[in-house]
């Protein structure tokens, strides 16, 4: 895998390249990005007007460019280049604010709020070190460091992060991850289909990008081995412990510690005590395994879309899916195919998105400018930060003036819910029947908005049975809809979902008025910023309550938000040789009541919708209400009047 890190060498590589290959090249290219690095390198704005009444959206397809235009922006590229290696310039600095503006709202279609600005300033980060990496204010003994240690729990993508800054920062630290191999949930999740919904060129770590995706929309084992390419590199392998898990945490107040039990592969447990404990589990780390009756009975294989058994061979069998989310909705188009027969039992149905991009590859074309063109992934990938992120989240706001607040939220929800009834009649050739039953009664965005992977299409084959309403009871050979109605089955697999709603489960974490769960209940989870909670020192969760994008953008973009978060955190601990420090309850209070007065104005609070992102008394507790710019200027600093700080210096 190769990094798309382009620097003066690769510029003078490509001015000493052929003016007709070079040319070429740049042709293969998105223009628009070519059009920000050009204005980046050369500070000649003039091109931005020109291409101004072409671009109508911040993905590729939304803009068409002539192609004159297109030649003219590669000549001019091409001299600049040319001028830069001949005259060995440096690589430009960050534009300044004013320009980035224009060159922002040029290249998506539409103003970008300023606030957006230093986030994107720091998402890009033209400079050689990692924009988000905290730095130690003064000198740390090497002593201090050393009594120092930080107990990680996981190794997906926020665990991994958490690790590497670690390493960097020269903390001690341990991961403990339950599996025998990095990755969370894209290591657990190895179903026909997986894929990321959210661009992988930023769905990706900002401090280690890559130039080598095949797929706009990684599939599985890509992500898997982005992600185990970035833990070799890393060199944290000598911290991890592999197939041992949490069992237990309790804070010891006494010894300002928190005295960790940890079980082994082979059920023998040992004891850890740490200065901070860190959860890197994420909410979508368990399986959610429905209460059906007589779910024992089936005599069949049956299994959870995130334990997927691949010694069963699905080839001619008699095929039940239960549930129709995200999972679900990869997975079925792939299996339908080659079963004889699918079942598709749907509780509810969802929205889904169509996306030009979601199955195409990348091409070689592209993938040279990502690795030789100085700047150009960096450009790339704000397009695609703006494409899937805060654009949506004004127009998931209710109107309370709007008359049809049944089914839509406003005049441009509205005509989101035409567009995607027009979609999805057209890939059901137009049966209205099946129309129905796919058609959902709440606003779209209500819930998760999905990709179209072919799953309406997939529904109008001859082997394939949609079945609406619940499920009755499971028998020892099929599965009982609610009309009383028995389905064969060979096979039954559940696409169920996860328990977003209990994050930190099945873990015991108690703190200095009881445990975690105990405080939550069964799910009702809230942390200050979803990372600390008041009665819980120096805990720090990451991919928390609350924190998952629900309107679009990527969940590893929040993740590492928190992890400079706490990165801070600790860095005030060991500068100061504090033992402990601890949310106060005031600013946790107010934060949740704005989290839950934002939250009312959602689409996520819909009377008309039931999500993953609720829990039973109806209150949002998995997503966050911010726009990404938002969320990260609230962690981008620790504020220590918001904590209590015990020890060293603080107890001046």
């Amino acid at each position: 895998m190769t990094t798309s890190n382009p620097d003066s060498n690769s510029l003078r590589a490509l001015a000493a390249t052929e003016p007709q290959l070079l040319d070429a090249h740049l042709a293969a290219l998105d223009p628009v990005p070519l059009l920000l690095v050009y204005t980046h390198f050369s500070g000649d704005e003039s091109l931005l007007e020109k291409f101004r009444p072409h671009i109508k959206g911040a993905w590729s397809f939304e803009a068409d460019i002539p192609q004159d235009l297109q030649a003219e922006l590669r000549a001019k590229a091409i001299a600049t280049f040319k001028d830069f290696a001949q005259n060995d310039r440096s690589l430009p600095p960050a534009p300044d604010l004013d320009r980035l503006q224009r060159m922002c709202d040029v290249a998506v279609g539409q103003h970008v709020p300023s606030e957006y600005l230093p986030m994107v300033l720091e998402e890009l980060n033209f400079s050689k070190t990692d924009a988000k990496s905290v730095q130690w204010r003064k000198p740390v003994p090497t002593e201090v460091l050393n009594r120092y240690h930080v107990l990680v729990i996981g190794l997906g993508y926020s665990g991994l992060a958490m690790a590497i800054k670690l390493k960097e920062a020269g903390i001690p630290f341990t991961v403990i991850e339950k599996n025998d191999d990095v990755g969370g949930t894209w290591y657990e999740n190895s179903y026909p289909g997986v894929a990321v919904d959210t661009p992988n060129h930023f769905y990706s770590y900002s401090f280690r990008t890559s130039s080598d995706w095949d797929h706009y929309f990684a599939q599985g084992p890509e992500i898997i081995s982005y992600i185990r390419t970035v833990y070799r590199e890393s060199g944290v392998a000598e911290h991890v412990r592999f197939e041992q898990e949490v069992v237990r945490a309790q804070w010891d107040e006494d010894g300002q510690v928190w005295a960790v039990t940890i079980r082994r592969k082979d059920g023998s447990e040992y004891e850890l005590k740490v200065n901070a404990l860190v959860s890197g589990t994420g909410l979508l780390n368990r399986p959610s395994i429905p209460d059906i009756a007589g779910l024992q009975d089936f005599k069949g294989p049956l299994f959870h879309s995130a334990r997927w058994n691949h010694d069963v061979d699905l080839t001619g069998k008699r095929v039940v899916q239960i549930g129709t989310g995200a999972s679900g909705m990869q997975l079925g188009p792939q299996i339908a195919p080659k079963v004889g027969h699918l079942t598709i039992f749907q509780r509810s149905p969802h929205w889904a998105r169509k996306n030009p991009l979601l199955f195409a590859e990348v091409s070689d074309g592209l993938k040279w400018g990502l690795e030789h063109v100085p700047f150009y992934t960096k450009w790339w990938r704000f397009q695609l930060l703006y494409a899937t992120s805060d654009g949506m989240l004004p127009h998931l706001r209710r109107d309370p003036h709007w008359p049809e607040s049944e089914t839509s939220l406003n005049a441009f929800n509205k005509a989101i819910r035409e567009q995607l009834i027009a979609e999805m009649r057209a890939e059901l050739n137009g049966d209205d029947e099946l129309l129905a039953k796919v058609t959902p009664n709440f606003p779209p965005y209500g819930k998760r908005m999905l990709r179209d992977s072919k799953w309406f299409s997939t529904l109008t084959r001859d082997n394939v049975e949609l079945v609406t309403g619940p499920v009755q009871k499971i028998t020892a050979t099929g599965v009982v809809d609610n009309d009383g109605v028995e389905h064969p089955a060979d096979v039954i697999v559940l696409a169920t979902g996860f328990k977003a709603q209990a994050p930190l489960f099945p873990m015991d974490i108690v703190g200095t008025q009881g445990s975690l769960r105990d405080k939550w209940g069964e799910d009702d989870p809230r942390a200050h910023l979803g990372i600390t909670v008041p009665h819980f020192p120096n805990l720090f969760i990451l991919y928390g309550p609350g924190t998952n994008g629900g309107h679009g953008g990527s969940a590893v973009f929040n993740s590492e938000c928190q992890v400079r978060y706490t990165m801070l955190a600790l860095r005030e601990l060991i500068e100061r040789e504090a033992s402990s420090l601890e949310v106060h309850r005031e600013p946790f209070e107010a934060y949740q009541a704005e989290f839950d007065a934002e939250h009312e104005q959602l689409v996520w609070s819909h009377p008309g919708v039931n999500n993953w992102y609720r829990n039973k008394a109806g209150r949002v507790v998995t997503n966050n209400p911010w726009p990404l710019s938002r969320y990260r200027n609230m962690t981008a600093v620790f504020d220590t009047d918001e904590y209590e700080i015990k020890g060293g210096e603080a107890a001046a």
